[in-house]
């Protein structure tokens, strides 16, 4: 045999056209079957990581993180001061501030009363403070006042009584003094006419109240008990002449 028995080998490509028309299709529709099949997984692994991308950017970096805190509804405290007691960490991933958190660091402040904290995308914590409203000023040491809300609580010291506010003579205000309990009562119950002229309240015990009006005229009112109607007959006998107006036992009224 020529060439030592040697053979040469040669790879031949089939044209197309070898392969029937039929085994054809059914290659074509096996891979439309594969494609079908793998296409949810492509398509869920592809929302994966558009969902993973997203968290990342919402939760793992400053993209999103806070740029801001916007004080609302601050008058006796200034935005700073709401501010430093939210302690809202600069840049910290918007979604991962804790708000709960944050508002019970606000409510620390004495003159708040309730908070609102929110998130308003894409960069800014929002803090709405309502601060107490003062009903009485207490005197305290070194010629200053104690403001006292609707509770009790004391929450700003102040130099000067703020007009309309009438002085609450209290030993120990506070929301669990008895005292400052049943002034409060009695406060919340006088008229518009008692309202106006009134000067103090004295309360060096719950059943010793008394009210110190305009010019010099005092009501005995006794205990907190009944105080509206107290209210109701003290402002009748404000037209009557006397500089005390007892009313502290409601049945038997005496005016001297």
């Amino acid at each position: 045999m020529a060439g030592g028995g040697s053979r040469n080998w040669r790879l031949v490509r089939a044209d197309t056209d070898a392969v029937p028309p039929s085994a054809r299709r059914f290659m074509a529709r096996a891979r439309q079957r594969r494609l079908r099949a793998a296409m949810p997984w492509l398509i869920g692994g592809g929302v994966l990581l558009a969902v993973g991308g997203l968290v990342w950017l919402v939760y793992g970096t400053a993209v999103l993180g806070v740029r801001d805190v916007r004080v609302v509804g601050a008058e006796v405290l200034t935005p700073e001061q709401v501010r430093t007691a939210a302690a809202v960490e600069p840049e910290l991933p918007l979604a991962r501030v804790d708000l709960d958190e944050v508002r019970d660091r606000v409510r620390k402040l004495p003159p708040v009363d309730r908070v609102l904290v929110s998130r308003s995308w894409p960069s800014t914590v929002v803090v709405e403070v309502v601060e107490r409203v003062p009903v009485a000023a207490v005197p305290a040491p070194d010629d200053q006042f104690m403001l006292i809300d609707d509770e009790g609580v004391p929450f700003r010291a102040v130099t000067e009584v703020p007009k309309g506010l009438p002085l609450a003579r209290l030993s120990t205000p506070g929301a669990g003094d008895e005292n400052t309990g049943s002034a409060l009562t009695v406060l919340a119950a006088l008229s518009d006419e008692l309202r106006e002229q009134l000067v103090a309240i004295a309360v060096p015990s719950p059943v010793k109240i008394s009210l110190e009006l305009r010019n010099g005229r005092v009501v005995i009112w006794g205990d907190d008990t009944k105080s509206e109607r107290k209210s109701t007959v003290a402002t009748v006998l404000l037209k009557q002449k006397g500089d005390e107006i007892d009313v502290s036992a409601v049945n038997v009224v005496t005016i001297r």
